[in-house]
């Protein structure tokens, strides 16, 4: 039987973190925030997306913790909360590269 704290941290974690990292472009904007605070209009530059698409996902990843949004005038500069969601993401990423170079080279030993 599963312990039911660690079930209700695996819902926790489900429901904040991993449905917030559920599209790319979110995950762009995290990466685009690591390396500092940005307003919208600068995400929308280095992402090249529009910016209605840059505020529905900084919506949705402030909703889920993962941002900050500072208002200093008619300007919001969003930042990230905990730059170890950056850390996780590479993980992530390092394990896909793991996984390809596998399947890479268990296409070319059956050729």
């Amino acid at each position: 039987m599963v312990d039911p704290k660690l079930e209700e941290e695996i819902n926790l974690l489900h429901s904040r973190i991993c449905q917030a990292l559920g599209d790319p472009k979110r995950v762009l904007i995290l990466y685009a925030l690591s390396e500092g605070a940005k307003c919208v209009n600068e995400i929308v530059e280095a992402l090249g997306l529009p910016q209605s698409t840059v505020s529905r996902h900084l919506a949705i990843l402030r909703e889920r913790g993962l941002v900050h949004v500072d208002r200093q005038g008619t300007a919001s500069f969003y930042s990230l909360v905990d730059a170890r969601i950056i850390e996780a993401l590479d993980v992530l990423r390092a394990i896909l590269a793991s996984q390809l170079a596998a399947s890479a080279e268990l296409a070319q030993s059956l050729q």
